[in-house]
């Protein structure tokens, strides 16, 4: 499947928005406000990791912007989220 025309999905631009935003030196910073381990925010900076539901929520919660929002800064223009389908042999997504 190709991805869509237009800008490339990077969460490197949601989390250098949420520096700013939030007024903050750094991702220890950032991964203090989110409750989230420093290790985290590095791992889904160098593609190693994905932005999780949870860690979305946490970031509308302590930055009141949207989850629409969110998803924008960091180049998802997807219209909605469909859950996985679930895979054989009980290991659903």
């Amino acid at each position: 499947m190709t991805p869509p025309p237009g800008p490339q999905f990077d969460p490197n631009a949601l989390f250098d928005h949420l520096l700013q935003l939030l007024e903050l030196k750094n991702d220890a910073a950032l991964s203090r406000l989110l409750e989230v381990e420093a290790p985290t925010i590095s791992k889904i900076r160098h593609g190693k990791l994905k932005v999780s539901a949870g860690m979305l929520l946490r970031m509308h919660e302590v930055s009141q912007l949207s989850i629409t929002e969110l998803r924008r800064l960091m180049g998802d223009r997807r219209r909605s989220f469909r859950p996985g389908k679930k895979r054989r042999g009980g290991r659903g997504r």
